[in-house]
């Protein structure tokens, strides 16, 4: 029986932690993102059990009784130490990890950092794919979201942190509100899919690990443009609009490191 994992092939975990990071681990999963592992991670038992990642880890049975954190940051963090161990189990062994929440909750803030935290002993390469809450959820939601974000950053080599409300700017203002969370689920997927294509699909110019690592090590906090083209001049008018994407909090200009990943059909020219 061949090891999927062993040889030249890196090794990619994308880890959904909490209800936020579940459901955007269930939308890469029915996308069909591959050559990666996918791990869910929660307190809340009944969630977990309908997830569809190849891994579940259900943290803090003793803390919380397998009915989740209740939106407590601390009742997060106190779970992902409980289970600590076997937090260490699934993470070591990656060369890439995606750690994917929604931050404001109770289990993705709490746990995110301590996870984060055990990739960094491991010297794994380490993405954090954050989204911030909309601001209909309240200044207190947006409060503990940002204060999470400030304590992953140091365990991690990139943070890219999503606003939710600049999703807004790139929808339809009569979007229902299950659907714009729906959209935010799909950038968290867009993210991850587009730097672990680079990795695991081939492409027209290679583009491996080493490469991606080179980008991100170390990177501290990125942004993510999204841009799509058709028609005859369909490849520059997607590259322009990623790179005035309002999803980019910040001008690329100055930008220390750039990382593009460009799909299309086969009938894609260079001119």
């Amino acid at each position: 029986m061949i090891d999927p994992w062993k040889g030249s092939q890196a090794r990619i975990k994308v880890i959904g932690v909490g209800g936020g990071g579940g459901n955007a681990v269930n939308r890469m999963i029915d996308e069909g993102i591959h050559g990666v592992e996918f791990i869910s991670i929660n307190t809340d038992v009944q969630v977990l059990s309908l997830n569809k990642a190849d891994r579940k880890v259900q943290i803090g049975p003793k803390t919380t009784g397998g009915l989740g954190a209740g939106s407590f940051p601390e009742i997060g963090k106190k779970s992902a130490e409980e289970s600590k161990d076997e937090l260490r189990r699934v993470i070591e062994g990656a060369d890439l990890i995606f750690i994917t929440a929604g931050m404001g909750g109770g289990t993705g803030t709490g746990a995110s950092p301590l996870i984060a935290s055990i990739a960094k002993e491991f010297d794994i390469l380490t993405i954090a794919v954050l989204t911030k809450p909309f601001s209909f959820e309240g200044r207190t939601r947006m409060k503990v979201a940002e204060d999470g974000i400030k304590e992953v950053g140091p365990n991690v080599d990139t943070v890219i942190a999503i606003s939710n409300d600049r999703l807004l700017k790139i929808v339809d203002k009569k979007t229902p509100i299950n659907d714009a969370f729906k959209i935010a689920d799909n950038i968290l997927l867009y993210a991850v899919k587009s730097i672990s294509d680079l990795i695991t699909v081939p492409g027209l110019i290679n583009v491996d690990f080493a490469d991606v690592k080179t980008t991100l090590k170390g990177a501290g906090s990125a942004w993510l443009g999204i841009g799509t083209g058709k028609g005859e001049n369909r490849a520059a008018d997607a590259a322009r609009k990623a790179v005035s994407s309002p999803l980019l909090e910040f001008s690329i200009e100055g930008a220390a490191r750039l990382l593009y990943n460009i799909t299309g059909g086969t009938d894609l020219t260079l001119a």
